[in-house]
């Protein structure tokens, strides 16, 4: 293990000590808007609404000495599934203090919980919130799940000698651009991560020039995540149990803000002639949006049936074949989606907002087209595109197009599926390398 970074010259600390209090300033004064903005999404969400005093750092304590994980959403939570199985198998007596940011990603982690767990939200990355949270906890060292530094923290942290580890790491190169602006922050925060466990070699150069002093290349959590299989033989079952003339699903998966609007223009220009139309299938990322998707379809003049309008069923009902669209307004049933579908365009990737995780996608055997904006998990993508898990087109007019030919080549696509299956199994192994090296820092109980 490296040692901890070298002090800053005194100028440099200065500045930096000025920075970070300009920086708190501004977020004690922006924190009313922040609660106002947490109420307005609990109207969708009411988790939001919960807890607000653990946004402050308070909150009732918990028994010192636990594992603190911070997971900021719901995919963030769900690669640290492994993580933390991992962990207990080799410690099993491992107490978890889970934070989170989202509603999506506190109620993700509800699962991973034992009894003797704990759950808060993160708090406001201001001094005080912080050393009031880390008073109250106590843990014994901190795991920030991929891209996660806030200066506030990472200072308090540093000044308890608190060990802070970012697992699972990445960083794009946009990102480490967008980073250099802030600089004078980030670079002091990330100088005193006692660890950052890479997902890609490239990732970990990144890190080391952002002032991450000990990087290793442990590869991504997400491709040991699992797929649930009874949620992968339900989406099958609703397969089998489609009417004749049956149609193929064509699914967009996770979509992103820009994304339904452009694909529903697309998808008008479907080639009919000669076959049946298949379904669309829209699963938008965001749980918040799922009204507005649902208003674009109609808008667009498509027929639609929502997921959460036969929810507890077995089966979707007859009615639900007959639309054109249907939205797939649930949480956690993306492999039943991906078992579901012939063929699924990765959402995210059709603007420029980096893409979305196809891992899942390729464990579940669903054959992708991505679009042209990859960066958040560019190996992956370029890995999928050479093994021939995934396909790359130049946006959602091509994919449509390519997508009618596709779909009316079946053999092409069931191997193309067993070829995501091989990508997905190929990569496996993360979690115990980033677990040895967890428990290599000290003893957690």
């Amino acid at each position: 293990m490296s040692s901890s970074p070298q002090p800053s010259s005194p100028p440099a600390a200065w500045a930096e000590r000025l920075a970070r209090w300009a920086y708190a300033t501004a977020l004690r004064l922006a924190t009313p808007l922040y609660f106002l903005k947490l109420w307005r999404r609990g109207g969708a969400e009411p988790l939001y609404r919960a807890h607000w005093n653990e946004r402050l750092g308070f909150g009732a304590p918990t028994r010192h000495g636990a594992l603190w994980l911070h997971a900021v959403s719901m995919g963030e939570t769900r690669a640290a599934a492994p993580l933390i199985a991992a962990l207990r198998a080799q410690q099993p007596d491992l107490r978890l203090l889970l934070t989170h940011s989202t509603a999506t990603g506190r109620e993700t982690g509800r699962e991973l919980l034992r009894e003797c767990d704990a759950q808060r939200w993160l708090p406001l990355d201001t001094p005080g919130a912080v050393r009031r949270f880390l008073d109250r906890h106590r843990p014994a060292a901190g795991v920030l799940m991929e891209t996660e530094i806030w200066p506030s923290l990472m200072a308090e942290a540093a000044r308890r000698g608190l060990p802070m580890v970012l697992a699972n790491a990445r960083l794009s190169a946009k990102s480490a651009r967008q980073g250099q602006r802030l600089r004078i922050l980030l670079h002091p925060a990330a100088a005193r991560l006692r660890l950052a466990l890479a997902q890609t070699q490239d990732d970990a150069r990144r890190l080391r020039e952002a002032g991450v002093g000990e990087v290793r290349v442990c590869g991504n959590l997400k491709y040991d995540l699992q797929p649930d299989g009874q949620v992968l033989a339900r989406g099958q079952a609703w397969a089998a149990a489609q009417p004749q003339p049956r149609r193929p699903v064509l699914l967009m998966a996770v979509s992103r803000e820009g994304e339904e609007a452009a694909l529903l223009r697309a998808w008008r220009q479907w080639p009919e002639a000669g076959g049946v139309r298949p379904l669309l299938l829209i699963v938008p990322r965001h749980p918040q949006r799922f009204d507005e998707v649902a208003t674009l379809v109609r808008e667009a003049g498509f027929s639609l049936a929502r997921r959460s309008a036969w929810t507890g069923q077995d089966l979707p009902p007859p009615e639900a074949w007959a639309a054109e669209v249907w939205l797939g307004d649930s949480l956690r049933e993306m492999p039943l989606y991906y078992s579901l579908a012939q063929l699924a365009l990765l959402g995210g990737s059709f603007e420029p907002l980096g893409g979305q995780n196809l891992i899942e996608a390729a464990a579940c055997g669903c054959p992708l087209l991505m679009g042209p904006h990859t960066f958040n998990f560019s190996e992956a993508a370029t890995l999928a595109e050479q093994a021939g898990a995934a396909r790359r087109v130049a946006g959602l007019a091509e994919a449509v197009a390519l997508a009618s030919g596709l779909l009316a080549e079946p053999d092409a696509l069931a191997d193309q599926a067993a070829r995501a299956r091989d990508f997905a199994a190929e990569h496996r192994g993360a979690a115990q390398r980033m677990a040895c090296a967890l428990l290599e820092l000290q003893p957690m109980s």
